[in-house]
């Protein structure tokens, strides 16, 4: 499959000539080749007011055939083959085997979601029939679940495939029957016009609306945030920095009509170190986070960027663990030279603050690559400074020490919302988890025991989300079934004739 560097609008391709975006090799800088044209504000309506004019037929198909137009949809993008990781590699700096398993993952989602919509219980189908006997007398009420209307997906740094393009947003979407119109990230514009064809293609090829689908390029940021503010347009999702995630959910609040926006924007991820589990088994708790701490180099959403934990014996050892692990990681690629030199910023914020010692470095990299670190501060000092809570996207760590349990809490307490809580317990720390649960609960999506939260398991029970700034909307999550609710909305039909009724709703 051939990479044009053209605009997907509905069933037709078209070099955009609003400027030209080029990209470059993450790991070395040097241009890659393929000049992709911007999308115009006309360009945008186009696509915008296509997807509207397909949603009425779409959201309307047979589940069946939806759900073989998802099916199709991931057999084309696994048929791209080779290509297709080759230009994530060289777009993003990720390893092989990383964005295999990533498209695994994309296709997995595609498959699981056809697997929902052909179910069909996403429509909470309700039925409370007519009692003309009752005082008043009762009237029939039927309710089912619609889509929102057309959506507007931002393609993530970190995913190239699956929180991009045809990532979970785009998935769940569609599966709700609605048309997505996608703006493709910057940094990967070739994976993602790959991709994007892939899904035109099975547009095409399942006879879904013209409009179904469509992907544009965005050379600064007004296209992006003019997609956000088209009146047909009816939700977002993104995942991203907070920064972005809250310009666009400005933008989309200031609309003459709001609209949801489903933001996936930033995290610390703590990790609770129980005094008994530490006791037990610091040191192997110790080097299991430094591997987990620079996996992708450190860039994914669920990094554990901060450990909570009682000084002592135990502390140490983790410690002395993962200092010596952390001393051996080379330099990693990171996404964009951009998000290497934040990243850089980040760590010689804390490598200059008073409170705050440098424990270890991983080794050195370029501009191009991140070096691992990890630092240490005090409960104190943590709770005086709000700095020192700040996202750093990248394989550093904050060790917060803290004299008992007591301090351990109130630190918690003071956290804002995250999208996972690690506890790492023995049975004896039971008692004190149990205390702890209730509070743990209102600060993330989901909590987890004796791991990290950097493995995303795509399932039925999974919550990707959490209180905010860890996502826009605390009741939603982007991973797994339930993130198709982000997309629907009830309908309730009362004594409505049997022959003006949906499908669904005549039984």
């Amino acid at each position: 499959m051939k990479i044009t560097g053209e605009l997907l609008i509905g069933n037709q391709t078209r070099m955009g000539e609003n400027g030209t975006l080029t990209c470059v090799e993450a790991a070395t800088g040097k241009a890659l080749s393929g000049a992709f044209g911007g999308a115009s504000a006309a360009d945008l309506d186009e696509a915008v007011r296509l997807a509207w004019q397909a949603f009425f037929a779409y959201r309307e198909t047979a589940l069946a055939d939806r759900a073989a137009f998802l099916e199709k949809a991931a057999a084309n993008i696994l048929a791209i083959g080779d290509p297709l990781i080759e230009r994530a590699m060289a777009e993003s700096g990720l390893p092989r085997a990383r964005l295999e398993g990533e498209r695994m993952r994309t296709v997995n989602q595609l498959r699981l979601f056809a697997g929902v919509v052909r179910e069909g219980a996403f429509q909470d189908l309700r039925f409370d029939p007519a009692d003309a006997a009752r005082t008043p007398p009762k009237p029939d009420l039927r309710l089912r679940k619609v889509g929102l209307g057309p959506v507007a997906v931002f393609g993530a740094s970190n995913f190239p495939l699956a929180f991009s393009v045809a990532g979970g947003d785009t998935a769940s979407a569609l599966a709700a029957g609605c048309p997505v119109v996608v703006k493709a990230h910057p940094a990967h514009p070739g994976t993602s016009e790959l991709v994007a064809r892939a899904v035109q293609q099975a547009v095409i090829d399942c006879g879904m609306p013209a409009g179904t689908f469509s992907m544009l390029h965005d050379t600064g940021y007004e296209i992006g945030s003019a997609l956000v503010a088209h009146p047909l347009i009816r939700a977002v999702g993104f995942t991203g920095s907070r920064r972005g995630g809250l310009a666009l959910v400005d933008i989309a609040a200031k609309r003459d009509m709001p609209i949801p926006v489903y933001a996936e924007m930033s995290a610390i991820n703590p990790v609770l170190l129980f005094p008994e589990a530490l006791k037990a088994r610091g040191g192997k708790i110790g080097a299991a986070f430094a591997a987990s701490l620079t996996l992708g180099a450190g860039q994914f959403c669920t990094n554990p960027g901060l450990i909570l934990a009682v000084e002592g014996e135990g502390l140490e050892a983790f410690k002395a663990s993962a200092v010596e692990a952390l001393k051996a990681i080379p330099a990693q690629t990171m996404l964009t030279s951009g998000i290497c030199k934040a990243y850089r910023e980040g760590v010689a914020k804390l490598v200059g603050h008073s409170d705050v010692t440098k424990l270890a470095e991983g080794q050195e990299g370029d501009d191009y690559h991140g070096q691992a670190a990890l630092f240490e501060t005090t409960a104190t000092s943590f709770l005086k400074d709000k700095s020192l809570h700040d996202e750093v996207f990248g394989g550093a760590g904050l060790i917060v020490k803290c004299r008992d349990m007591a301090e351990l809490e109130t630190v918690v307490d003071g956290i804002e919302g995250q999208l996972t809580v690690a506890l790492h317990i023995d049975e004896a720390d039971y008692p004190a988890a149990a205390k702890l649960l209730p509070k743990l609960e209102m600060l993330a999506g989901r909590l987890l025991v004796n791991g990290f939260g950097t493995g995303v398991e795509v399932s039925p029970a999974m919550v990707h989300g959490g209180p905010y700034p860890a996502t826009s909307d605390v009741r939603s999550t982007s991973v797994g079934t339930l993130a198709i609710d982000r997309f629907l909305r009830p309908v309730s039909y009362q004594d409505m004739p049997a022959d003006l009724l949906p499908d669904a709703l005549r039984g």
